[in-house]
């Protein structure tokens, strides 16, 4: 019994568990299966890429301050972050993995650099 593939239906020719018949069926078959949630997580972790690099950019010292302004200007998108953190004072942190920004008076924010510990 011939095994097809599942992409463009030719027979399949060499290993016992070769699902597809090319690479290019292959891509094009795990391309229309995934592409509706990868367009949301690929859109997602593009902004969240842009957030990181415009933090990182702003604050190459681990501990600095920026306006709102110049964030937004650069692109910053501040409805998008990895996680929240509160102190114990009951100040809310935003973070891009390891860069965070906690909001300030007169639209400044504090920048850090979570420690690696």
């Amino acid at each position: 019994m011939d095994k097809l593939c599942p992409e463009c239906g030719e027979k399949v020719i060499g290993r016992a568990d070769k699902k597809f018949c090319c690479d290019q069926c292959r891509n094009a078959y795990n391309n229309k299966l995934n592409k509706d949630s990868s367009n949301l997580i690929r859109n997602t972790n593009n902004r969240l890429r842009k957030n990181y690099r415009i933090l990182t950019e702003l604050n190459p010292d681990g501990k600095s301050k920026a306006s709102k302004i110049k964030m937004f200007d650069k692109g910053f998108d501040f409805e998008v972050f990895t996680s929240i953190y509160t102190t114990k004072k009951g100040s809310t942190y935003y973070f891009v993995y390891d860069l965070g920004y906690l909001p300030l008076e007169n639209d400044y924010f504090m920048l850090v650099r979570k420690s690696s510990s």
